[in-house]
C-alpha cells in the first residue's frame, strides 16, 4: 500500500479496506453513537451496541439513527459487566475494533485487561495521538501523550514498537523517530537524553525493528529540515521524523492539546499493544476527531489481519 500522508488520505483508504466491525461499551452516548452512525455512512465501519438496549434506542430514536443497520447486545448490568461483554465479542472474534461508550475508563480498561476474556497480548498498553498539521506533507504520531506517565527506558521501547505498527499500518515502511527532549545534546542531568542516546544505539544494533531511532532532539529539529542544518545536526531523521517520543506524559498531552487549539489541524487517537485497536474517544473529542480515530482503528485491524 501507499504512504497514508494526511487523514484525508486515511479516511480513502479506510473506505477501501472496510468495514470493519466495531464493538461498542455502554453504547447510549449520544455522541459516541452519532461518530459510529457517520463511519457506517462512510463505509467504513460496522458496530455492535453493547448496553442497556432501552437507552440506546431512545438515544438512537433522538438522533434519527435506524438500529436495523445495528447489532445490539443488552446488557443491564454493571459497567465491569458490560465492558466484559464488549471485549469479550472481540476477543472471540465477533468483532474486529474495541471502543469506549459512556463508562469509566478505568472500568472499561479493566475489561481490556481481563485475564480470562480481555485483550491481552503481552505488549504494554500505550496511547498514541495522530496529527496531520497544516503547512506539513506527512501525519505525526505523538506518543505517549494519555496513559504511561513516567516511562523508563524498556516502556518507552514498548511504546515505540506498538507505534512503529501503527505507522506500519499507514503504509511507512521505515518510520522515523524523533525522540524528544528540551536539548538535541546528550546531558547527564536530562535523563531523557541518556534514554534517547540509548533507545537510537539500540536502534542501530537492530535491538528495536522496523523503523529508524535517532536522539535527543528537540522539537524544532526533529520536525525542521531548516531548524536541524542551523544547528549543524547530520542524522536521516532530524526535520524529517513520523514519530515524535516524548519523555512523560506532561510533554505528551501539553504537545498533543497545543496542536489540537493552536493550529490548523486533524487529529486522531488510539489505544495500541491490545490484541485488537481500541478507540477511546474524550468528550471534548470533535465528531471529525472521533470519526478519524474510527478510521485509525480500521486501518490498524486490516493491518494486524483482523
Amino acid at each position: 500500500m501507499k504512504q497514508i500522508r494526511s487523514l484525508t488520505e486515511l479516511m480513502e483508504y479506510a473506505r477501501e479496506i472496510g468495514p470493519r466491525k466495531i464493538s461498542v461499551a455502554l453504547a447510549e452516548d449520544a455522541e459516541v453513537m452519532e461518530a459510529v452512525e457517520d463511519a457506517r455512512k462512510n463505509g467504513i465501519a460496522t458496530a455492535i451496541l453493547v448496553g442497556n438496549a432501552v437507552k440506546i434506542a431512545d438515544v438512537a430514536a433522538k438522533l434519527g439513527i435506524d438500529l436495523a443497520n445495528y447489532e445490539v447486545v443488552d446488557e443491564r448490568g454493571n459497567e465491569n459487566a458490560v465492558a466484559l461483554k464488549a471485549v469479550e465479542l472481540v476477543s472471540s472474534g465477533s468483532a474486529d475494533i474495541l471502543m469506549k461508550g459512556m463508562i469509566k475508563t478505568a472500568n472499561f480498561l479493566r475489561g481490556v485487561l481481563n485475564k480470562e476474556k480481555g485483550l491481552r497480548s503481552g505488549a504494554l498498553i500505550s496511547h498514541v495521538y495522530i496529527h496531520q498539521v497544516e503547512g506539513y506533507d506527512r501525519v505525526f504520531f505523538i506518543c505517549d501523550p494519555a496513559f504511561n506517565m513516567y516511562p523508563d527506558l524498556q516502556a518507552k521501547v514498548n511504546i515505540l514498537n506498538n507505534t512503529v505498527e501503527l505507522a506500519h499500518a499507514f503504509g511507512i515502511a521505515s518510520p522515523k523517530v524523533a525522540v524528544l527532549g528540551a536539548v538535541e545534546v546528550v546531558n547527564p542531568d536530562m535523563p531523557c537524553t541518556l534514554d534517547a542516546a540509548a533507545l537510537a544505539q539500540m536502534s542501530r544494533r537492530g535491538q528495536i525493528k522496523g523503523c529508524v531511532v535517532d536522539g535527543p532532539f528537540a522539537l524544532d529539529n526533529a520536525i525542521s529540515v531548516e531548524a536541524a542544518k542551523h544547528k549543524g545536526i547530520e542524522s536521516e531523521v532530524a526535520g524529517n521524523a513520523d514519530i515524535l517520543l516524548v519523555p512523560d506524559i506532561e510533554a505528551g498531552n501539553m504537545m498533543a492539546k497545543a496542536i489540537v487549539y493552536f493550529a490548523r489541524n486533524k487529529t486522531a487517537g488510539l489505544v495500541l499493544g491490545a490484541k485488537a485497536p481500541v478507540v477511546l474517544t474524550s468528550r471534548t473529542d470533535t465528531a471529525e476527531t472521533k470519526l478519524l480515530s474510527i478510521a485509525s482503528a480500521v486501518a490498524l485491524a486490516a493491518h494486524q489481519g483482523r
